[in-house]
């Protein structure tokens, strides 16, 4: 299934040991699992609860030691590929984070002791683990000892002035695969050529950092025009059944990645809850591919596409048509 699970921070929240339950369930549906920089257990109990090859997530933060401490350790825990994400310089103004009152400690409130005390069997569980913070931070960062301490280093570190020399010095420090997470422009596709990618993600970054950012189906196909031939294309955003991953495949994507699918299934039921909703969108991909008259991915599918006009535009503005598609798969 050309599928992976994306890195979505604090999954160790949603279940105990969230990061090893979607890790295993990925290897077992034989797709990568990236894991985040700001995962509740840490990387190597990961790798270590699985022998397929695990992704690894990171932040640019302003401790340079730190982050190549984190390049270190993810070389020595021998992980497929080092995945860097651009777009978050600094934290968007995430209305409903902002409304729900998300916070890392949480907020004692009346509504967050009702929700915990609404749900023993997790209280349960998560007393049982030893992963309750973050994993990847808690010592190996230098005064960083509580939860309090946590959230405020978090909230200063991420590199406003991230640019171009910055990947260029990962690429030297990670001599495996790298991905480059959060691109929307051709010009800055053809820059992840420039400084040595292997891969680049489509990518608004669950439409979280931006409100009113392109979504990601409607950059991807000049993108796969333009540098499908240079650089593997990955898409995620809005992934939601099989329907939409071959959606992605036909504009160009090598692949796609889902977020929110399996972080419900994982709340719901751990480990068992992200195979079923891999099994899921298995099931519809097949029955999509099925009833579009295709046994497997590797032709030619941009036929398969019948977007109305005004549905994707070019960077100008301008409405893409279907013609167009078709002749820039």
């Amino acid at each position: 299934m050309p599928l992976g699970l994306a890195p979505v921070g604090m999954t160790g929240m949603h279940h105990p040991d969230g990061e090893i339950a979607a890790a295993r369930a990925a290897e077992k549906a034989g797709i990568p699992y990236v894991l985040p920089t700001l995962s509740i257990t840490p990387l190597e109990a990961v790798v270590d609860a699985v022998q397929a090859p695990t992704w690894f997530q990171l932040y640019v933060v302003k401790d340079r030691e730190f982050v190549k401490s984190l390049i270190e350790r993810a070389k020595v825990a021998q992980c497929a590929a080092l995945v860097v994400t651009l777009d978050l310089q600094l934290t968007g103004q995430r209305h409903v984070d902002l409304r729900n009152g998300l916070s890392a400690p949480p907020k004692p409130s009346f509504s967050t002791a009702w929700q915990i005390g609404s749900r023993p069997g997790w209280c349960l569980r998560m007393l049982r683990t030893k992963h309750r913070t973050f994993g990847n931070i808690v010592g190996h960062v230098a005064d960083v000892n509580s939860y309090a301490s946590i959230a405020d280093w978090t909230a200063n570190q991420f590199e406003p002035k991230l640019d171009w020399e910055m990947i260029k010095m990962f690429r030297d420090l990670w001599p495996g695969p790298l991905v480059l997470k959060g691109v929307q422009e051709v010009e800055d596709a053809a820059k992840c050529v420039d400084v040595g990618a292997d891969a680049l993600i489509v990518s608004n970054h669950g439409g979280r950092q931006l409100d009113g950012a392109a979504s990601s189906i409607s950059k991807l196909p000049a993108i796969a025009a333009e540098l499908g031939e240079k650089i593997e294309v990955y898409m995620d955003g809005g992934i939601r059944s099989g329907q939409d991953v071959l959606k992605a495949i036909a504009l160009g994507a090598k692949g796609a990645f889902i977020g929110r699918p399996y972080i419900f299934g994982l709340g719901a039921g751990g480990e068992a809850g992200v195979t079923r909703a891999l099994d899921i969108i298995q099931k519809e991909l097949s029955t999509t591919m099925a009833l579009c008259g295709l046994r497997e991915l590797d032709r030619d599918l941009s036929k398969i596409i019948d977007f109305d006009d005004s549905t994707l535009f070019d960077r100008s503005g301008a409405p893409v048509s279907a013609q167009v598609l078709r002749a820039n798969p």
